[in-house]
Protein backbone atom coordinates (compact mmCIF):
# COMPACT_ATOMS: atom_id res chain seq x y z
CA UNK A 1 0.00 0.00 0.00
CA UNK A 2 1.82 3.28 -1.12
CA UNK A 3 1.92 6.00 1.08
CA UNK A 4 0.09 8.25 -1.83
CA UNK A 5 -3.12 6.04 -0.88
CA UNK A 6 -2.92 6.55 2.58
CA UNK A 7 -3.47 10.49 2.11
CA UNK A 8 -7.15 9.75 3.34
CA UNK A 9 -8.11 6.73 4.64
CA UNK A 10 -11.54 4.79 4.04
CA UNK A 11 -14.13 4.63 6.49
CA UNK A 12 -13.55 0.87 7.35
CA UNK A 13 -9.48 1.88 7.22
CA UNK A 14 -9.80 4.55 10.09
CA UNK A 15 -11.93 3.14 12.20
CA UNK A 16 -10.26 -0.01 12.57
CA UNK A 17 -7.34 1.91 13.37
CA UNK A 18 -9.17 3.69 15.88
CA UNK A 19 -10.21 0.37 17.32
CA UNK A 20 -6.41 -0.53 17.31
CA UNK A 21 -5.41 2.38 19.93
CA UNK A 22 -5.96 -0.83 21.89
CA UNK A 23 -4.84 -3.96 21.43
CA UNK A 24 -7.47 -6.26 19.79
CA UNK A 25 -8.28 -8.95 17.55
CA UNK A 26 -10.10 -9.65 14.14
CA UNK A 27 -13.71 -10.13 15.63
CA UNK A 28 -13.31 -7.77 18.39
CA UNK A 29 -12.63 -5.03 16.11
CA UNK A 30 -15.47 -5.88 13.77
CA UNK A 31 -17.60 -5.86 17.14
CA UNK A 32 -16.22 -2.97 18.60
CA UNK A 33 -16.13 -0.73 14.86
CA UNK A 34 -20.06 -1.72 15.00
CA UNK A 35 -20.74 -0.82 18.03
CA UNK A 36 -18.39 2.88 18.03
CA UNK A 37 -20.68 3.69 14.48
CA UNK A 38 -23.73 2.01 16.09
CA UNK A 39 -24.19 0.10 13.31
CA UNK A 40 -23.81 2.49 10.42
CA UNK A 41 -20.06 1.36 9.43
CA UNK A 42 -20.19 -2.63 8.75
CA UNK A 43 -16.77 -4.82 7.98
CA UNK A 44 -17.10 -7.49 6.50
CA UNK A 45 -14.62 -10.18 7.22
CA UNK A 46 -12.70 -10.79 3.76
CA UNK A 47 -12.16 -6.78 4.61
CA UNK A 48 -11.37 -6.60 7.60
CA UNK A 49 -8.40 -9.77 7.08
CA UNK A 50 -7.15 -7.78 3.92
CA UNK A 51 -6.85 -4.54 5.41
CA UNK A 52 -5.41 -5.94 8.80
CA UNK A 53 -2.52 -7.99 6.56
CA UNK A 54 -1.84 -4.84 4.46
CA UNK A 55 -1.59 -2.85 7.72
CA UNK A 56 1.00 -5.14 8.91
CA UNK A 57 2.87 -5.74 5.72
CA UNK A 58 3.13 -1.60 5.74
CA UNK A 59 3.84 -1.37 9.60
CA UNK A 60 0.95 0.63 10.58
CA UNK A 61 0.08 -2.24 12.78
CA UNK A 62 1.78 -5.38 14.63
CA UNK A 63 1.01 -8.74 15.67
CA UNK A 64 1.36 -8.29 19.82
CA UNK A 65 0.73 -11.73 20.36
CA UNK A 66 -1.57 -14.69 19.36
CA UNK A 67 -4.06 -16.07 21.97
CA UNK A 68 -6.26 -19.28 20.88
CA UNK A 69 -5.64 -18.75 17.70
CA UNK A 70 -5.90 -15.33 17.56
CA UNK A 71 -4.01 -12.56 16.22
CA UNK A 72 -3.85 -9.70 18.76
CA UNK A 73 -3.27 -6.30 17.17
CA UNK A 74 -1.99 -2.60 17.76
CA UNK A 75 -1.31 0.51 16.29
CA UNK A 76 2.46 1.42 15.51
CA UNK A 77 3.42 4.78 15.45
CA UNK A 78 3.59 4.82 11.90
CA UNK A 79 -0.13 3.86 11.98
CA UNK A 80 -1.08 6.09 15.03
CA UNK A 81 1.01 9.53 12.69
CA UNK A 82 -1.27 8.59 9.50
CA UNK A 83 -5.00 7.69 12.00
CA UNK A 84 -3.98 11.64 13.30
CA UNK A 85 -2.77 13.26 9.64
CA UNK A 86 -6.92 11.95 8.84
CA UNK A 87 -8.17 13.08 12.14
CA UNK A 88 -6.71 17.14 11.02
CA UNK A 89 -7.84 16.12 8.13
CA UNK A 90 -11.35 15.27 8.97
CA UNK A 91 -11.90 18.29 11.40
CA UNK A 92 -10.91 20.73 8.70
CA UNK A 93 -13.79 19.45 6.05
CA UNK A 94 -15.72 19.73 9.39
CA UNK A 95 -15.15 23.52 10.09
CA UNK A 96 -14.97 23.67 6.10
CA UNK A 97 -18.87 22.81 5.85
CA UNK A 98 -19.54 24.18 9.46
CA UNK A 99 -18.64 27.76 8.07
CA UNK A 100 -20.11 27.57 4.43
CA UNK A 101 -23.74 26.22 6.00
CA UNK A 102 -23.18 29.10 8.37
CA UNK A 103 -22.85 31.51 5.43
CA UNK A 104 -25.39 30.12 3.50
CA UNK A 105 -28.50 30.30 6.01
CA UNK A 106 -31.34 31.84 4.58
CA UNK A 107 -33.02 34.54 5.96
Amino acid sequence: MAREQLKTLTEQMYYILLILLEPNHGYSIMQEVDKTTEGRVKIGAGTLYNLLSRFEEEGIIRQLREEDRRKIYVITEKGLDILQEEYQRLLILIEDGKRLFERGKIE
